[in-house]
């Protein structure tokens, strides 16, 4: 049995789709289930069951002896919300509840962390535990990342195999309930789609051109890949980067986008919003030697081939993975 909290989300309604594909059925996804928009991320995906999210430590101590891996990737995740009650709640306790359950009854864990923990970049890109908690994250949500991630490494009682996974700028099908959140592709597509432009974020910063804006975008279909090699290799446990390992403009997404869609590009710029301008990257690119050291050899997509993906075969169509 394999859990996956956060299973009716973005990336965890991928990752069920894509575990599927691999053979493994029995699959047990744990949310609170109660956003219809999330709803079509699940649709004639067979599961063994639902668990809301506010019963599953308590289900799990009654099934442990059945559960064989968790991808704990359940999480709040909105950069611009500064409640940090609720992300304390939600990213901090609750996965160390989660955690601690893996280590007393050897199940092993993956579970979501951000490079959103990188901040503004001053220490680098690199997933080197040593470095870890020196990093100074920009908001809330990346705080509770990185407070999460310290409070792992810090731990005696650990799971016997487990992954932390920083996450970059994310993109690909099933992500049409997040709103603000949704990635820069989904927005450009509608907004393409709509008015046959797209508005980008102006720089304001001088060493940036407009759109010059750098940002290490990775497909989903990528993310899903890596999650499933780490769950059937299982050692060489902690913190890895996974994003695609190369930074790219948004001027290159943006024109990406309108090729995918062929139709000439039509770009203009906005002023950054003001509540989260001073808390804006300029630049993220993961360093990926960790992962690829521990033996994982997946070929990512391209910008390029990410976004004519999810183009013609999601958004055009409406289709969910």
């Amino acid at each position: 049995m394999i859990i996956v909290t956060g299973a009716a989300g973005f990336i965890g309604s991928c990752l069920v789709g894509e575990l599927l594909k691999a053979g493994y059925t029995d699959i047990v996804a744990v949310d609170d289930f109660s956003r219809a928009d999330k709803a079509p991320n699940l649709e004639g995906k067979k599961l063994t069951a639902r668990v809301h999210r506010n019963d599953f430590c308590a289900w799990l101590d009654a099934n442990e002896n059945q559960v064989q891996f968790i991808f704990h990737l359940g999480a709040k995740t909105d950069t611009t919300l500064f409640d940090k009650a609720i992300f304390d709640e939600m990213n901090v306790r609750y996965s160390q509840q989660v955690w601690q359950r893996c280590a007393r009854y050897g199940i092993p864990l993956v579970y979501a962390s951000s490079a959103a923990t990188y901040g503004g970049g001053e220490h680098g890109y690199n997933d080197d535990h040593a470095g870890i908690p020196a990093l100074k994250p920009l908001n809330p949500y990346g705080d509770s990342k990185q407070e999460f991630d310290v409070w792992a490494l810090e731990q005696n009682a650990k799971p016997y195999f487990w992954a932390g996974l920083k996450f970059f700028n994310v993109y690909g099908p099933n992500e049409n309930h997040k709103g603000r959140m949704a990635s820069v592709v989904f927005h450009a597509f509608n907004q393409i789609s709509a008015s046959g432009g797209m508005k980008l974020f102006r720089s304001h910063r001088p060493d940036y051109k407009d759109g010059g804006q750098l940002r290490d975008f990775v497909y989903v279909m990528d993310v899903c890949a890596v999650c499933i090699w780490l769950m059937e290799h299982r050692k060489d446990s902690g913190i890895y980067n996974l994003g695609s390992g190369k930074a790219r403009t948004f001027l290159d997404l943006a024109r990406a986008t309108f090729n995918a869609m062929g139709k000439p590009d039509n770009i203009a710029f906005i002023d950054t919003p003001a509540d989260i301008r001073d808390k804006y990257q300029y630049f993220t690119e993961a360093r990926m030697e960790k992962l690829r050291a521990a033996g994982c050899a997946r070929t990512f997509h391209t910008l390029e081939a990410g976004i004519a993906d999810y183009v013609k075969n999601y958004l055009r169509s409406g289709r969910r993975l």
